[in-house]
């Protein structure tokens, strides 16, 4: 039988089956149908990573938390400012009753503990990780200018830092909560994969009556009842019953596949047609799901150790400081002055090396590119996946559902002379209406597009293991498989059918009676965007790579038709992860597109994972960016957009830290023998305009 052998995924069904087997006694039993419509998308979530502030619980909580403090200090840091004498000599007021540093001194202290909490536990949090970063820089500020002005108030002399304070706190919960509430709130992978099991499970005892059971307390042996459209609880071998299973979800596997006795199936997948009785070989914690969820676990872990570009930059700030002040102090000191005078110098330098920009350079641009994204249909849901995208020179394709639609489409109508394509289709799409199967859709659909009115047709029956045969226009018509032809010695090109199966298709054939009237051919059809979408990726100097489970002819042919650089087929699931990381091992910096389950530890080890939107929800939970329309051509987008951002981000940071450039040696005193020390008011001031400049820029990102 020369129909093409059923893509072999490795790990289970190497059974050659006819591809119009499927119409038998149980075609109209709900098929469940390929195209995982059934997983809904779930819309923008958004994750913030490795941000310094983990373990704080939900994200939601969480940005609740950060604008209620914010407010708290705003409304505390007014009379904080309007009782600071530096502002009052600067902007040359009066406001002065008796205890009023106290009053300054209390409400400092609230806004230092409630208000810079987040900041004092992340500095503690990073400095443990031996990875200071915007934590330890805006804590190690705000620490010092508390210490110095509250030491102010009992005798010190000098003036207080309490204004500084405050502003600086309230800036940088501003910048940390318009951050979380842009990339919105991330919900947990491995929780949706565990609910991808199904809970229940219809266990048979000895004699054959069935009892609900929870999937936890199977164990291996045990026979389950596994009826048409359940989710098969675990992974087990088939004892009794045929049915065709949908493992597109777990495998990439583009067809449903047909599975008998002595056959293995896998927990999770959807049994689509037939009833089956099967016993439990993998208890749920030892099947193939969990294994996914650890290999999830273990990318998502190693992960979550690159920093952001702010935390680089706020790093680097941190050593600058602590050099600086140290510099500042140590000169003075030698140089004679006093101890008193030497301390307020290091101290402005301190507090003044930690820019209220930068709280807000790169928020700001964040914010702006996750709402630009969101316009195009992009969700980013880990920012440092999504800044690295830049840098990507490898991407890596999934092929089913992510370069192909994942349903048969019609390729070749091959009509005999005697008939027209147009009444091979119509004769064709009559009787595959009575059906559910996805070679049926295909034709269907075929027929609908070009506007043919399909006739109903009449004694229409499946033929087992064959195809479907009925009555239209008074004729009576079969539509079969290769098999069936040899089988009644129909005569046919069989180098012509070879050639097609060869290239991935799956033919079919029409008759009336015994007189063949013609094939038709059908394959998963390839996306129209897909080779553009190649095409630009080109252009930006990226290698393109097809990553798939399905077989090497198929793999192939789709390639050539995109233009894809090198193809990786027949791989396992697990291996696909395997796959990410030989690549990234030679340096590369991969990103990998993909929809499925099998998809979701290579997503997670890629340094961009892109999730396709019609795909699972885990594959959406482990990727940095789902793409909602499914559209290849977003994935250059993506690559675009993390480039301009980063420029954007760049130019902000400069902008912020050039105010630390030109405001740290003056505020040291390097002027101080030309009269000229900076006075924080001026510093403030500039500061203010850093700021302002850093807003402004950030909203002029565009793609």
């Amino acid at each position: 039988m020369s129909d093409k052998d059923h893509h072999e995924q490795g790990h289970h069904h190497h059974n050659e089956h006819d591809h119009h087997a499927h119409h038998d006694e149980s075609h109209h039993e709900h098929h469940e149908h390929h195209g995982h419509d059934d997983h809904a998308h779930h819309g923008g979530h958004g994750g913030h990573s490795g941000h310094g502030h983990h373990g704080h619980g939900d994200h939601g909580d969480m940005m609740a938390d950060f604008k209620k403090r914010f407010f708290v200090t705003v409304i505390l840091a007014i009379p904080i400012v309007i009782l600071s004498d530096m502002i009052q000599m600067f902007f040359n007021y009066t406001v002065a009753f008796p205890g009023d540093t106290a009053v300054e001194l209390i409400l400092a202290t609230i806004v230092f503990i409630y208000g810079g909490w987040p900041f004092l536990t992340g500095l503690v949090s990073e400095i443990k990780d031996k990875a200071p970063g915007m934590m330890t820089l805006i804590g190690f500020a705000i620490t010092v200018a508390y210490v110095y002005s509250a030491a102010t108030v009992f005798g010190l002399e000098g003036m207080d830092f309490f204004w500084e304070l405050a502003t600086l706190v309230a800036i940088m919960l501003l910048g940390h909560w318009i951050e979380m509430k842009s990339v919105m709130k991330a919900s947990d992978s491995l929780e949706s994969l565990v609910e991808m099991m199904p809970q229940e499970a219809n266990k048979l005892d000895d004699d054959d009556q069935v009892t609900s059971v929870s999937v936890s307390e199977l164990k291996k042996g045990d026979r389950l009842l596994i009826k048409p459209g359940e989710k098969i609880p675990a992974d087990g071998q088939i004892l009794s019953g045929k049915s065709s299973i949908n493992e597109s979800m777990l495998t990439g596997e583009s067809e449903p596949v047909e599975k008998s006795e002595g056959e293995e199936v896998i927990g999770g997948a959807i049994n689509s047609s037939g009833s089956l009785t099967i016993e439990v070989t993998k208890t749920s914690d030892e099947g193939y799901l969990s294994q996914v969820v650890q290999l999830v676990k273990e990318a998502q872990e190693s992960k979550s150790k690159t920093q952001m570009l702010s935390d680089r930059a706020a790093s680097l700030l941190f050593y600058v400081a602590v050099v600086a002040g140290i510099v500042t102090f140590s000169t003075w000191m030698a140089l004679g002055v006093d101890t008193e005078f030497a301390v307020t110098r290091m101290v402005t330098v301190l507090v003044i090396s930690c820019p209220h920009a930068l709280g807000l350079a790169i928020p700001l641009v964040a914010a702006r590119s996750t709402g630009i994204s969101a316009q195009k249909g992009l969700f980013i849901r880990n920012r440092i996946g999504f800044e690295s995208a830049r840098r990507v020179d490898t991407m890596i394709f999934d092929k089913t559902g992510t370069l192909t639609h994942g349903e048969f489409g019609v390729t070749d109508v091959l009509p005999e002379e005697s008939v027209s394509e147009e009444e091979l289709l119509k004769l064709a799409a009559s009787l595959e209406s009575q059906s559910e199967h996805p070679i049926a859709a295909g034709i269907v659909a075929k027929v609908n597009e070009a506007n043919i009115d399909i006739p109903q047709p009449e004694n229409f029956d499946s033929m087992t293991g064959a195809g479907i045969t009925g009555n239209v226009d008074g004729k009576i018509i079969s539509v079969v498989s290769p098999g069936y032809l040899q089988r009644e010695g129909i005569s046919y090109d069989e180098q012509h059918l070879s050639k097609l199966s060869e290239t991935g298709k799956t033919v079919v054939y029409v008759l009336q009676e015994q007189t063949l009237l013609g094939a038709i051919a059908l394959a998963d059809a390839v996306k129209e965007s897909a080779k553009e979408a190649v095409e630009r990726l080109h252009q930006m100097r990226i290698e393109t790579v097809m990553l798939t489970g399905d077989n090497e002819k198929v793999a192939h042919e789709v390639a050539k038709q995109i233009g894809i650089d090198q193809v990786i087929a027949e791989v396992l699931p697990h291996e696909k992860a395997e796959k990410v990381k030989e690549l990234k091992k030679d340096g590369e910096r991969v990103g990998m597109t993909g929809d499925g389950i099998n998809d979701a530890p290579a997503l997670a080890n890629a340094d961009l994972g892109v999730a396709v939107g019609a795909g699972t929800d885990v594959a959406m939970e482990t990727a940095d960016v789902v793409l909602v329309n499914s559209d290849p051509l977003d994935i250059v987008s993506i690559v675009d957009l993390s480039r301009v951002t980063y420029r954007k981000m760049i130019q902000n940071l400069w902008w912020a830290a050039g105010y630390n450039i030109v405001a740290i040696p003056l505020a040291a005193g390097v002027l101080a023998g030309w009269g000229f020390l900076l006075d924080p008011a001026v510093g403030a001031v500039l500061m203010s305009l850093s700021t302002v400049i850093v807003a402004i820029n950030a909203q002029t990102l565009r793609m």
